[in-house]
């Protein structure tokens, strides 16, 4: 390769003599000024496919940094490979003049923005503090020329497409740019339409997962036994520095505290944590200060760690493809590795998965009170019967259908003719469509009959109570004439005649309580209400 004196000193003194597949590749075209989209796994080498040319097309065309205006911008779906980044290039451009620095989130902006301020040549940062500092004015991507993409696929699960499109939309036209995925699902496959001008397509994934090298081993346990079962692991010499990966953030803290408790000195790295507790606790397994990392699926991408021999899935993926990256922390360089996992009867989908991706049949070792388990539940199951529940007092089935002691209900209407097979006869068949038919017609008149008798009996009734109210009408009127009628009681009442106005009460009072037993009865017999005293008063007074 044609590189510059600078480059190729630091090459050497990094100790890199022979490119991998993706850098032999990559360098070369990209050297030359084209658009490259890169397929490859993780730990392949990507990240020098793609930094050597970047400092080369720099040291050749050396000039002075602008205020807040990079050259080159790098994207990285994550803080640490962000940083991972920055290292390769500090490694390989220590003897050029170029300045870079990194820009994410978890820490004050306030080194980042000065650092800008100064200008710098190559920016390396994520797509969210990037947006923010763009929006503060304090980055301008109007004079980027090269720009890189590491990781795609992840950063698009992890949501940052429409940052990822807003960054997009502020860049020059003409520029160089390089795409680097794992995978190539649709989605990154339109990205990079979108992006890339005539690229050149280089793809060093190979079509089952290179895990070469790793003795893979599974274990069918129950959740109570995964903790005893890796303290036995974790206890035994071989193991020198080892990854645990939980599923959840709080299980990588719940496990890294039994742990300590156990006398396993650990941390734990996820996302919740701050970028200075991060990177101490990468640092610190780094310079081997602790020996054991519980850690989520933030660090099974893009963190270059040697001398891992260990990598435990305390809990299994969500999805196969993260069970690769996750055991592709250890046996990397060549080297050999050890890939634990801990898999329960609910992750059997997840390792069949696993095993279509892998396209290798893995050894899974059954505990003893595991199968037992199986085969119980199996067995319950096979003899299952419905469920019965009571609810108000009252058995129920399954279906939740009220299950009744005795003969059950049919459900047939009354009048309607049963089903009758399809073997039967069409006399049969005649036969009980006139008998339904004659039942229904002498029902009817029936009904018509009762009907009829039941309006004789209400006009009876109204008849009768006509009759009682005449009745009593009649003796009303008979009772006031021999008083002098109302108004001359009420003339007594003025005129201070006491007999006269007593005989009045007297009267009035007796034709009420006749009157008022009448209409009592007669209520009693329509079935109405008793008439108030306002409605008697109003009646003897019109009489």
């Amino acid at each position: 390769m044609d590189l510059i004196p600078p480059l190729t000193k630091a090459l050497a003194e990094s100790n890199y003599k022979k490119p991998t597949p993706i850098q032999a590749k990559t360098i070369p075209a990209a050297l030359q000024g084209q658009d490259i989209l890169g397929c490859a796994q993780t730990g392949t080498g990507k990240t020098a496919a793609f930094a050597i040319p970047t400092l080369d097309f720099l040291g050749r065309d050396s000039q002075k940094a602008e205020s807040g205006r990079p050259r080159v911008l790098v994207l990285s779906p994550t803080r640490e490979l962000a940083i991972q980044i920055g290292d390769s290039f500090k490694k390989y451009g220590q003897h050029l003049k170029i300045r870079q620095t990194l820009v994410y989130g978890g820490v004050s902006q306030k080194k980042q923005v000065a650092a800008m301020r100064r200008g710098v040549h190559v920016l390396i940062a994520t797509p969210g503090r990037l947006v923010d500092l763009i929006q503060q004015k304090c980055i301008s991507l109007k004079d980027v020329e090269v720009f890189i993409l590491d990781e795609a696929d992840r950063m698009m699960d992890m949501g940052f497409l429409p940052q990822l499109n807003k960054i997009i939309g502020m860049l020059p036209r003409e520029r160089q740019s390089l795409f680097f995925s794992a995978t190539m699902p649709p989605k990154i496959r339109d990205l990079a339409k979108e992006l890339l001008f005539n690229p050149k397509t280089i793809n060093v994934t190979p079509k089952t997962p290179s895990v070469a090298g790793i003795d893979q081993q599974i274990y069918m346990l129950s959740k109570k036994q995964k903790l005893p079962k890796l303290h036995e692991f974790l206890r035994d010499p071989e193991m020198e520095r080892a990854i645990i990966f939980t599923r959840t953030k709080r299980g990588a803290n719940l496990l890294s505290r039994k742990l300590d408790e156990a006398g396993f000195p650990t941390n734990a790295i996820h996302g919740n944590k701050s970028q200075a507790a991060r990177q101490r606790t990468l640092e610190d397994f780094r310079q081997n200060r602790i020996q054991i990392l519980v850690a989520t699926d933030v660090a099974s991408r893009g963190i270059d760690i040697d001398g891992i021999t260990h990598v435990f899935n305390y809990d299994m993926p969500m999805e196969p493809e993260c069970y690769v990256h996750r055991i592709g922390r250890t046996g990397r360089a060549g080297a050999k590795g050890v890939a634990i996992s801990f898999c329960t009867a609910e992750d059997r989908q997840i390792l069949r998965d696993v095993e279509r991706l892998v396209k290798t049949d893995l050894s899974v070792i059954f505990d003893e009170s595991v199968e037992r388990e199986r085969k119980d539940d199996s067995r319950r199951h096979r003899n299952a019967k419905p469920k019965r529940w009571s609810k108000n007092g009252k058995s129920r089935n399954a279906r939740g259908k009220p299950t009744g002691s005795g003969k059950a209900k049919s459900s047939r209407k009354p009048g309607r003719s049963r089903k009758v097979s399809v073997s039967d006869s069409d006399k049969v068949k005649e036969k009980s469509d006139i008998g339904t038919k004659s039942s229904n017609s002498g029902r009817s008149r029936n009904t018509e009959k009762s009907r009829i008798s039941e309006k004789s009996k209400s006009s009876a009734k109204r008849k009768a109570s006509t009759k009682s109210r005449t009745s009593t009408k009649s003796k009303n009127m008979v009772k006031t004439g021999s008083s002098g009628k109302s108004r001359t009681a009420k003339k007594s009442r003025g005129s201070g005649k006491p007999k006269a106005a007593g005989n009045s009460k007297a009267t009035t009072r007796s034709s009420g309580s006749t009157s008022t037993r009448a209409t009592k009865a007669s209520a009693k017999k329509k079935g109405r209400k008793k008439p108030t005293k306002n409605q008697n008063r109003r009646r003897y007074t019109a009489v």
